[in-house]
């Protein structure tokens, strides 16, 4: 049974994303999560919203990915929330991810956006990417 693309996908950016003595070094630690443990230490970042629409053609499959990471910050100020957008922004920019049983077509950011939460001890970075992909059949024929 083949992997989902949408699985893939969020695999690939969580290994770039693990994989980033930066990243790591700004967070305090790996602090990169699908879903949060309970009393996770901050700041941390987690691998939120996937929306897939349909982007096949007449003639190849595909699928355009909306994808949103989150970055969660309590240093008193979004200087932190910013800097951590501003890492993972060049670190999945135009990537080229090798995917399981789909092939990226591009992984591109669309959008960040920093606030403070109603707690109002929390800065809440969203940052959200475009990706396309094809099944890896459809690329090698």
């Amino acid at each position: 049974m083949a992997e989902s693309a949408e699985w893939s996908l969020q695999s690939a950016i969580y290994q770039a994303l693990a994989g980033s003595a930066e990243l790591t070094a700004q967070l305090g630690g790996l602090r990169v999560y699908d879903h949060p443990p309970q009393g996770a230490a901050y700041p941390f970042v987690t691998i939120g919203e996937s929306s897939v629409f349909d982007w096949s053609t007449g003639t190849e499959d595909g699928a355009e990915h909306l994808v949103t990471l989150h970055v969660w910050s309590r240093s008193g100020g979004k200087r932190q929330a910013y800097a951590l957008v501003e890492r993972i922004r060049e670190l999945l920019n135009d990537q080229a991810f090798s995917l399981n049983d789909h092939a990226l077509i591009n992984l591109r950011y669309q959008f960040s956006e920093t606030r403070q939460d109603p707690d109002g001890e929390t800065y809440h970075g969203v940052v959200r990417y475009r990706a396309v992909t094809e099944p890896a059949a459809a690329v090698a024929a």
